[in-house]
C-alpha cells in the first residue's frame, strides 16, 4: 500500500512538473516597439500629405529617434522588461535609419482596373521588412510638481496583420526626481504581466484558429475572361473558393462582396507558418494562389500587390 502511494505521488510530481515545460516550449510572438501616434503628434514628429484632398498625418519615426533624447531610452527599458519575459524583439530604430520616409510617401501604385492608388507609409514598410507579430506603441506625458515630476503612460499592442488592438495598459507613476526612462520602467513593471498575458492569449488563439488576413481578387480591364468564366464545369470564383477551403485554417473565410470582375475575401485564417517553418503572410498565401491559377486548366497570369502584411490584391490577366 505504501509503495503504491509513493508510486502515485511520484507520477503526480512528474505530470505536474511537465506542465510548465510544455507551456514554456510554446513560441512567443515577436515584437516591435514604437512611439504612439499621439506621442509623435504632440511633439510634432509627423509628416503631412494629401490623399484625395484630405490631409493625413503620419508619424516621422526617423525624426523622433534622432531628436528626442528620452525615446530611445524608454523603448530600451521596455524592451529589457519584455526580453526578460522571453519575447523576441525586432529593433525598429536600426531599421528606420535605412528607410527614406519621403520616398515611401511618394510610392504610389496605380491600378489599371480600378484606378485605385496605393500608398505605403513608413509603418507599412517597417511591418513588411521586420515581420513582427505585434507592434507595441508607447506614449507618455510628463507632469511637473514643484521639484518632482510624474508621468502618465499608455501601452497598446496591435496585430501587425490586421491593425486590431489586442492588448492595452495604462497608469500613472509616483512623484519622483528620477529621469523619465527609469520612472516609466518602474511603473510599467507593475502592469507588464497583465499586458503580456493579453498578448499571449491573442497569440495562442492565432495558433489554433490561424492568422487573419484579407484578400481582393480583381481583373485587368483588358483581360478577355472574368470570374464567371467556367473551367471544367465550375466558374472561376467557385474554383478559387474551393482552393481557399482547402488551404485556410478550418476552412475559415468570408466572401463579403463579389461581381464578375471583383471578389473581396475577409476574415481569412491562414497558418502562422509555412511548411518550412517561416512566418506566413498575405503575400506568401496569395502567391500560392497565383501559382495555382497559373497551372492547367486555368493558365491564368496574375499579379500580386501587397498592402501590408495582412492585405493583398491579386489582379488576373497579366503581370
Amino acid at each position: 500500500m505504501k509503495n503504491g502511494s509513493e508510486f502515485f505521488i511520484l507520477i503526480l510530481f512528474i505530470v505536474v512538473g511537465m506542465v510548465p515545460i510544455s507551456a514554456q516550449s510554446i513560441k512567443k510572438p515577436t515584437l516591435m516597439i514604437l512611439p504612439s501616434d499621439n506621442w509623435c503628434n504632440q511633439r510634432y514628429f509627423v509628416n503631412s500629405y494629401f490623399n484625395q484632398g484630405s490631409e493625413v498625418k503620419i508619424p516621422n519615426y526617423q525624426q523622433a529617434f534622432l531628436e528626442d533624447a528620452e525615446l530611445g531610452q524608454v523603448i530600451s527599458k521596455l524592451g529589457e522588461l519584455l526580453t526578460d519575459l522571453g519575447y523576441s524583439l525586432k529593433d525598429a530604430e536600426l531599421e528606420i535609419k535605412s528607410l527614406s520616409i519621403k520616398s515611401a510617401e511618394d510610392n504610389v501604385v496605380q491600378s489599371k482596373s480600378s484606378g485605385a492608388s496605393l500608398l505605403e507609409t513608413p509603418l507599412d514598410i517597417l511591418k513588411r521588412r521586420l515581420k513582427s507579430d505585434i507592434i507595441i506603441q508607447i506614449g507618455w506625458n510628463l507632469n511637473r510638481k514643484s521639484d518632482t515630476h510624474y508621468a502618465s503612460f499608455i501601452l497598446e499592442a496591435f496585430d501587425t496583420y490586421t491593425n486590431k488592438r489586442i492588448a492595452t495598459s495604462s497608469g500613472t507613476t509616483k512623484n519622483s526626481k528620477e529621469v523619465v526612462p527609469i520612472l516609466l520602467e518602474r511603473a510599467i513593471k507593475g502592469h507588464i504581466r497583465t499586458f503580456t498575458k493579453q498578448m499571449d492569449n491573442w497569440f495562442m488563439e492565432q495558433y489554433t484558429s490561424g492568422r487573419e488576413i484579407c484578400m481582393t481578387v480583381k481583373c485587368w480591364d483588358n483581360w478577355e475572361y472574368d470570374l464567371e468564366t467556367e473551367y471544367e464545369g465550375n466558374e472561376l470564383l467557385e474554383c478559387i473558393q474551393e482552393w481557399l477551403h482547402k488551404y485556410t485554417v478550418h476552412n475559415t473565410f468570408n466572401l463579403t462582396d463579389a461581381t464578375e470582375t471583383f471578389a473581396q475575401f475577409e476574415q481569412m485564417r491562414i497558418p502562422l507558418f509555412d511548411k518550412n517553418g517561416k512566418a506566413m503572410d498575405a503575400r506568401i498565401f496569395a502567391t500560392e494562389l497565383r501559382k495555382f491559377l497559373q497551372k492547367p486548366p486555368f493558365n491564368i497570369t496574375s499579379k500580386v500587390i501587397v498592402r501590408g502584411l495582412g492585405e493583398c490584391v491579386i489582379i488576373l490577366g497579366e503581370k
